[in-house]
């Protein structure tokens, strides 16, 4: 059985005047599907440009990454964009909600590119705002909600197309403790409970260990923990 995300030989290259930063190189990872994965490493280590190779923002130099049936490395910059919609759900440390929107319209937005009647859209936006525990938070704004509060609406909103895979970069960074546990057991559940694949980024050790596997990334090369 093919693993769900297989990276071969993945090197990323770019050029800084005369010099040529390498911040992968000949990497390769595999991920089942449903698995949730931290990725950590300190500054540099190359785990965000990892993450977005994973999450089709960027592309390799070399190498293959093939996820699901699609073979990300093929794709034009058009196809990969087109990918995103309907495979990809991206949480943020900072969480990226429009202030002048409600939950519910910030959630909706991923929706309104998608050719669904506004009952559809509605009865999707509802489905995962209770399961992120905000649906009687709908018509809150972000100035309204608490960190913990709206990173949830942020998960709510990556989730909302229901992607099979979600990349979250530092998504406990800003919060403090009791938040950021909540919200990693909440990934927790996506992951062993509706399966979905997650690949996260972070620094903090404690966060790390909410995943059923860790890998840690050093000057472009990774590492398994056992």
């Amino acid at each position: 059985m093919k693993s769900f995300i297989e990276a071969l030989n993945l090197t990323k290259e770019y050029q800084k005047g005369e010099q040529i930063i390498k911040p992968l190189e000949n990497l390769s990872l595999s991920v089942e599907k449903g698995e949730f994965v931290a990725l950590m490493g300190p500054s540099g280590s190359g785990k965000t440009t990892l993450l977005n190779l994973i999450a089709g923002v960027d592309t390799p130099t070399s190498g293959t990454l093939r996820i699901g049936s699609s073979q990300l490395d093929q794709m034009t910059r058009e196809q990969l964009t087109k990918w995103r919609s309907k495979n990809l759900g991206y949480i943020f440390q900072l969480y990226h909600l429009m202030p002048v929107l409600t939950s519910y319209e910030n959630v909706e937005l991923p929706l309104l590119i998608h050719s669904i009647s506004k009952k559809e859209r509605q009865e999707k936006v509802e489905k995962v705002l209770e399961l992120v525990g905000l649906l009687d938070r709908k018509l809150h704004r972000p100035k309204e909600l608490s960190g913990g509060q709206e990173q949830r609406v942020a998960i709510a909103r990556a989730l909302v197309t229901d992607p099979p895979l979600i990349v979250a970069d530092e998504p406990t960074g800003d919060l403090d403790r009791k938040s950021a546990d909540e919200i990693l057991g909440l990934l927790q559940s996506l992951s062993e409970i509706h399966k979905k694949t997650i690949v996260m980024v972070t620094h903090d050790p404690k966060a790390a260990e909410s995943a059923s596997k860790i890998f840690d990334l050093e000057k472009g090369n990774i590492e398994q923990r056992s």
